[in-house]
């Protein structure tokens, strides 16, 4: 167990993850209110949208006009999900400074979720990350249901490891370990990341936990444990998963932000403005923050 990172890189995911599943139409103009803001608070890695099917993923159907509008400012990179080659030229030609694919750990998690196999879904991503290297766009792989499936239960750690190593073998120069259904709890994510370490170096690895039983930031001080610096977040706890019924959001961007500054931890990010971009997306949606961070200090009048 090593000491805890001096600082951290914070993914913020609240624009795509966090907005994907939501019921009602989210106008382009307001999910870029929201990324300015996010990026307002210091945030420099912010997913923004998803070059996928409308079909499959309606809220995502402004990819393009979101891509093109975000506030370009030095040192943000602006990051879209896109799952085929055809995804990868769309958010290419749109400005994208990063582009991700998603794989998963679970067999029949990957055929509900993108409709073939495993091994089917990263000859796929092959495509992508070759494209994007011709092209100078780097490559962040995603590894869905790490700690548990919502269709197969548990999940081998050995099965994450295999995954994550094909993904960084075919130049993804980050994995993000996700656990999708937010069933993870810290002995099991420790298991699940040495797994993993033994494949893939630590510093490449980062953490997506969603936090269905309340685990997540638990998780994520046990992924600082063992060396990982970068966290995924969805600002306000926004997000679920359209194919893991039941499934929170990611771990609120507030609470983590709580969490890191109270270790002394860096991340270059302003606690009060991130909290104010949240309060602006749960006013837009209609509901309140699910961050508790962002709750106490709106009951101080700070929020």
């Amino acid at each position: 167990m090593s000491a805890l990172p001096a600082k951290v890189k914070l993914v913020e995911m609240g624009a795509r993850d966090g907005l994907q599943n939501e019921p009602g139409t989210v106008t382009t103009q307001t999910k870029l209110d929201l990324i300015a803001r996010l990026a307002e608070a210091g945030l420099r890695h912010i997913e923004a949208t998803a070059f996928v099917s409308p079909k499959w993923v309606r809220q995502m159907a402004d990819h393009d006009a979101v891509m093109r509008g975000v506030p370009r400012r030095p040192g943000v990179v602006y990051s879209a999900l896109t799952p085929n080659l055809r995804g990868f030229q769309a958010a290419h030609a749109a400005g994208a400074d990063e582009v991700a694919v998603f794989a998963a750990a679970s067999e029949a998690f990957s055929q509900k979720n993108i409709n073939c196999s495993i091994a089917q879904s990263l000859a796929r991503f092959e495509e992508v990350t070759r494209a994007a290297r011709d092209a100078g766009v780097p490559v962040r792989g995603y590894v869905s249901c790490v700690l548990g499936c919502p269709y197969a239960g548990d999940i081998a750690p050995s099965a994450v490891a295999e995954v994550a190593a094909a993904l960084h073998a075919m130049g993804c120069h980050e994995i993000s370990l996700g656990d999708t259904i937010g069933v993870g709890t810290p002995g099991k994510t420790q298991a699940m990341l040495e797994a993993v370490m033994a494949r893939v170096p630590v510093e490449r690895l980062a953490g997506h936990f969603h936090d269905t039983w309340g685990q997540a930031l638990a998780n994520v001080h046990a992924a600082l444990q063992l060396g990982v610096a970068t966290f995924d977040s969805s600002v306000a706890g926004l997000g679920g998963c359209p194919y893991a019924p039941g499934a929170a959001g990611n771990v609120a961007s507030e609470d983590l932000l709580y969490l890191l500054d109270g270790l002394g931890i860096e991340t270059g990010v302003d606690l009060h403005r991130l909290a104010a971009a949240g309060g602006f997306i749960s006013h837009a949606l209609g509901r309140p923050s699910r961050s508790k961070v962002a709750q106490a200090l709106a009951g101080q009048g700070l929020g």
